[in-house]
C-alpha cells in the first residue's frame, strides 16, 4: 500500500505535492518522488527514505512547473532504493507514472517488452508501466493508457506524465483506491481524501476501470470504452483525522476491515486456480526438499500464534515434522539445528530482534531459513535465504489484525507447496484447497459487514476482570490469538486453554457470570468440545460460542452463538479470527481504552 498524489493548476506543483504526499503518510511508506512537467521536459526528483529528504532534494534542486505527479512507496518488488523508488520512467523519458498496486503479469509485460528493445533499471513490477504505455502512444496519450491497461493483469491505481501533452495529467483505477479532487481552476489525483482537504471537499470516487483527464480546463471521465461518463460529486464532511481512517473511528478497526483485500493481495499470483504454487524467488527444489528431516517456526506474539497454525497445516499437509517456538526461548535452549534443518521466522516488520538472532544463529548452523514478513527491504528478508511477502500493506495500530491473517494465507501456501513437491497430497486435493482458499476475500467480507452481535456482546461484558478462551486443535491456536487482542487493547486478563486441559486446573477458575468464549470448527472435536463447555458452564460460566453456519449443536451449550461463514476446517483461523478481533476492538472501546495505541506496547520490539 502507497500513496500517489496529482495536481494540475497554476500554484508550484512541487509544493502541493509534497503536502498532499505528507497528508498520506499514514499508509506507511519507505521512499518518495515526484515527475514534474517542466520546459517541455519530465523532471524527476525521487529519493529512499522519509517524505522530509525528497523535500530537502526538492529545495537543493527545484522544479518549477505547475503539473505533476507525485508518490510515497511501500514496497512490494524490489527493496527500498532510489532506483526502486517512483515515478517510474519509460526509457525515453517521454512518459512517466506513478503506482499503486500489484502488477501480477509484470514479468511477462517485461520480457515482451525487453524484446522489443526496452532495458529496464529497477526491480519493480511498476518499472513495466511507463514503457508499456510508450510501446502503445502514437499521439494520444489517454488513448495509449487504455491500450496498456486492457495487457494489466493485478490491481493498480496509476497517475501518468506524457512529454508530448504537457498540460494533462491521466490517471485510471482497479481495485486500488483512487479519488479526484476539483478545485477552483486546479485539480488532484490521490489514493485518499486526506491529499486534497487543504485545497478542496468536493471530489469524485471513481470505481474500477474509469479513466480521468485532467487539464487546466477541467476533468474529464471515460469508462473503459473510451466514452465519456458524468459522476456526482461527494462533499467531504468529514475532518482530517478521520479522512484519514477513511471514515472509520479507529486504525485497528479500518485495518479489520482491510483483512478481505489483504488476504486476496497475499494469494495474487501465487494461489491460482488450476497453476501451480508459485513461491516468488523461492526454489525449494524436491530433492533439497528431501533432505530437511525438521522444520523450525520460530516467532514472537501475534506470529507465534500463525506459527502454531502453520505447524498443524504442514504436518497435516507435507507430513514433516514441524516445531513452534517462541523466538526468546528458541535462541536460549541451544536447539538442534544441522544442514538438515529448516527454520521459518515469521515477523511482520522484519526487524524483530529475538526472531533475528535466531535467523543469524541458524544460518550459522547450516540451515535454510525461510522469511515470513511484510516489509520488503527488512533485516529477515535481507538476511534470510528465502523469502514469502506478505502484501498486507501497512499497519498503524499496534495490534496485530491483517498482518496476522495475512501469515496464515502465507503459512498455508507454504504448507500447499511442499506437500505438492512431496507428493503427499494428490493434484485434485491441492485444487480443492486452493479453490476454498481463493473464496476467503469473500467470505471475509460477509463476515465483516454485520458486526451487531459482537457489539452487543461487548456492551455486556465489557466491565469483566477475567475471560477464559477454549478451543481444540486450529481453534486453540485461535483462541490464543484471541486471548492476546482482549488483554492487549482492552487490559482485560484472559486466558486461553486447549479443551482437554480445563479438567488439569483451570476449571478451578470458573465461577457463577465467568465469561468463556469458545471456538468450534473442527467437526472430529465437536462433541468433545461440547462436553468442556457443558463442564464450565455447569459451574456457571456464560458462554459465546463461535462456529459455522448451520452447526445449530452449539446452540445448546452456548448462551449466545456468532456464526461464520463455512470454509474447510484446515482454513477456518483466517475466518474464525475476525470476531475475536472485533471483540476485542468493542471491548475495549466501550472501556474508553485507546485502542490504536495499548499502553506499554510499541509495533515493532527491536529490543531483546
Amino acid at each position: 500500500m502507497c500513496g500517489i498524489v496529482g495536481f494540475v493548476g497554476k500554484k508550484k506543483a512541487s509544493k502541493i505535492l509534497v503536502e498532499g504526499l505528507s497528508k498520506l503518510e499514514y499508509r506507511g511508506y519507505d521512499s518518495a518522488g515526484v515527475a514534474i512537467m517542466q520546459d517541455g521536459a519530465i523532471a524527476v526528483r525521487k529519493c529512499k527514505g522519509r517524505l522530509a529528504n525528497l523535500a530537502e532534494k526538492l529545495e537543493e534542486d527545484p522544479v518549477n512547473g505547475t503539473i505533476g505527479i507525485g508518490h510515497t512507496r511501500w514496497a512490494t518488488h524490489g527493496e527500498p532504493s532510489d532506483v526502486n523508488s517512483h515515478p517510474h520512467t519509460s526509457n525515453n523519458a517521454e512518459i512517466s507514472v506513478v503506482h499503486n498496486g500489484i502488477i501480477e503479469n509484470y514479468i511477462k509485460l517485461r520480457e515482451k517488452l525487453e524484446a522489443k528493445g526496452y532495458t529496464f533499471y529497477s526491480q519493480t513490477d511498476t518499472e513495466v508501466i511507463p514503457n508499456l504505455i510508450d510501446y502503445y502512444y502514437e499521439g494520444d496519450i489517454l488513448a495509449a493508457v487504455r491500450k496498456a491497461t486492457t495487457k494489466m493483469e493485478g490491481s493498480y491505481a496509476i497517475g501518468v506524465l506524457c512529454k508530448d501533452e504537457p498540460g494533462k495529467v491521466i490517471a485510471v483505477r482497479k481495485d486500488s483506491p483512487l479519488i479526484v479532487g476539483l478545485g477552483e481552476g486546479e485539480y488532484f489525483i490521490a489514493s485518499d481524501i486526506p491529499a486534497v482537504l487543504n485545497h478542496t471537499r468536493d471530489v469524485y470516487l471513481l470505481n474500477d476501470n474509469e479513466f480521468v483527464e485532467m487539464t487546466l480546463d477541467g476533468v474529464n471521465l471515460y469508462n473503459e470504452d473510451g466514452e465519456k461518463i458524468e459522476k456526482d460529486v461527494y462533499h467531504v464532511t468529514w475532518d482530517a483525522n478521520a479522512a484519514e481512517k477513511g471514515g472509520y473511528e479507529d486504525f485497528m478497526i479500518k485495518e479489520i476491515h482491510e483483512q478481505p483485500k489483504a488476504i486476496k493481495d497475499t494469494m495474487t499470483s501465487r494461489i491460482m486456480a488450476g497453476q501451480d504454487i508459485c513461491l516468488d524467488k523461492i526454489t525449494l527444489t524436491k530433492e533439497q526438499l528431501e533432505n530437511i528431516d525438521k522444520i523450525y517456526i520460530v516467532a514472537c506474539g501475534t506470529a507465534y500464534h500463525a506459527g502454531l497454525v502453520g505447524k498443524m497445516a504442514i504436518e497435516k499437509l507435507a507430513r514433516i515434522p514441524v516445531e513452534v517456538d517462541i523466538a526468546s526461548e528458541f535462541r536460549y535452549r541451544d536447539p538442534i539445528i544441522t544442514d538438515k534443518t529448516m527454520i521459518i521466522v515469521v515477523s511482520q516488520s522484519g526487524e524483530t530482534a529475538d526472531t533475528l538472532a535466531v535467523l543469524r544463529d541458524g544460518k550459522k548452523k547450516g540451515a535454510r531459513v525461510l522469511a515470513i514478513t511484510n516489509v520488503v527491504g527488512s533485516s529477515v528478508s535481507r538476511e534470510a535465504d528465502d523469502v514469502f511477502y506478505t502484501w498486507a500493506g501497512p499497519e498503524i495500530a499496534v495490534a496485530s489484525t491483517k498482518a496476522y491473517v495475512t501469515q496464515l494465507v502465507a503459512v498455508y501456501t507454504v504448507a500447499l507447496y511442499l506437500a505438492d513437491l512431496r507428493g503427499t497430497l494428490s493434484k485434485d486435493e491441492i485444487e480443492e484447497i486452493k479453490k476454498e482458499m481463493l473464496t476467503l476475500p469473500e467470505k471475509a467480507e460477509k463476515l465483516l459487514s454485520d458486526v451487531s452481535e459482537i457489539q452487543k456482546f461487548a456492551s455486556k461484558a465489557y466491565g469483566e476482570k477475567d475471560m477464559f478462551f477454549l478451543g481444540r486443535g486450529f481453534d486453540y491456536a485461535v483462541s490464543l490469538e484471541g486471548s492476546l487482542k482482549l488483554k492487549e487493547i482492552s487490559y482485560i486478563h484472559s486466558e486461553a486453554y486447549a479443551g482437554g486441559e480445563l479438567k488439569h486446573g483451570p476449571i478451578a477458575l470458573i465461577e457463577d457470570g465467568t465469561v468463556v468464549i469458545a471456538t468450534l470448527t473442527q467437526e472430529a472435536l465437536l462433541d468433545k468440545m461440547i462436553s468442556n463447555i457443558r463442564e464450565v458452564v455447569t459451574r456457571g460460566a456464560k458462554v459465546l460460542g463461535i462456529a459455522f453456519e448451520g452447526s445449530t449443536k452449539v446452540e445448546q451449550v452456548c448462551d449466545e452463538v456468532i456464526y461464520i461463514p463455512r470454509t474447510l476446517e484446515l482454513l477456518a483461523p483466517v475466518l474464525s479470527i475476525m470476531p475475536h478481533q472485533l471483540i476485542a476492538y468493542y471491548v475495549a472501546k466501550q472501556k474508553g481504552c485507546d485502542v490504536d495505541k495499548p499502553r506499554n506496547l510499541a509495533k515493532s520490539v527491536t529490543v531483546e
